[in-house]
């Protein structure tokens, strides 16, 4: 209810003539073989409870579903792959780039190390790698979303050319607007869809971003769908699907498009 009265309250940073939905998807490992490269060390700052090797397994095995799930909807998202993933075999970067939806692929750091703990110098040589790795597969990306949520070293951001970034959200600062930071966009998060959220509520929120011609983000990581790919599936098809659906409807009727965070912040660039 917060976030219904909150968004309701809260002026635009950036006017829109319609309102658009934006997902963003946090890759935190990608696969069983990147869990293994930092041997335990990283665990703690991927998830409180599960190494990394474990996240890597559920991820390799969730993603190819929401990509098979975005192709069914033609929906465009962003997909925050950390750098490490460019630098083994089985990447998963394979299945976003296979897929007929043409996704923005993004960054996610490198080895997922906090940024805001990172010299200058640290965080300089996490984004070249990011860059290199990223190369391999024809990949510029220009969407970062920080590690951790944990947003630090911009001017870094916009020296290797990136356009958008996802600022710091939780229950107080969720908001659905785009902000400018030199020259980089903050498309700001506007709702983390674990997965006990109200699809009823999800809902009354693009109802309520068509009316205010808002862009509305959501964002989640794989393993918030579930640790097998028979939860993760029931999961995208009673929440994550419904939802899709239904701003499908408001785009039917020039209500609302679907972007990425590379594209609304290319749009906002361009006016």
């Amino acid at each position: 209810m917060f976030h219904l009265i909150a968004f309701s309250c809260r002026k635009p940073v950036l006017e829109f003539e319609t309102a658009s939905l934006i997902v963003s998807i946090d890759v935190d490992v990608g696969s069983e073989e990147v869990g293994e490269k930092n041997g335990g060390s990283n665990d703690r700052n991927v998830h409180n409870f599960l190494t990394e090797r474990a996240v890597g397994r559920i991820e390799e095995q969730v993603v190819p579903l929401l990509v098979q799930a975005f192709d069914e909807e033609e929906l465009p998202v962003t997909f925050a792959v950390r750098g490490q993933s460019a630098e083994v075999e089985n990447s998963i970067l394979n299945p976003i780039l296979e897929a007929s939806t043409r996704h923005d692929i993004g960054a996610h750091g490198y080895s997922h190390k906090v940024f805001t703990v990172l010299s200058e110098l640290e965080a300089e040589k996490e984004l070249s790698l990011i860059s290199t790795g990223m190369r391999k597969f024809g990949i510029i990306p220009k969407s970062f979303v920080f590690p951790k949520n944990e947003v630090s070293h911009l001017p870094l951001l916009e020296k290797h050319e990136y356009l958008s970034f996802r600022g710091r959200g939780e229950f107080l600062r969720d908001g659905m607007y785009v902000k400018k930071y030199g020259n980089l966009f903050d498309v700001h998060p506007s709702l983390y869809l674990e997965k006990f959220y109200d699809l009823a509520f999800s809902k009354r929120i693009i109802d309520l971003a068509v009316r205010l011609r808002s862009p509305f983000h959501v964002w989640f990581h794989p393993w918030n769908l579930g640790n097998s790919p028979e939860v993760a599936a029931k999961r995208v098809t009673k929440v994550l699907l419904p939802l899709i659906r239904h701003a499908k409807e408001k785009k039917k009727h020039g209500m609302l498009q679907f972007e990425t965070m590379r594209s609304i912040a290319e749009k906002c660039g361009n006016r």
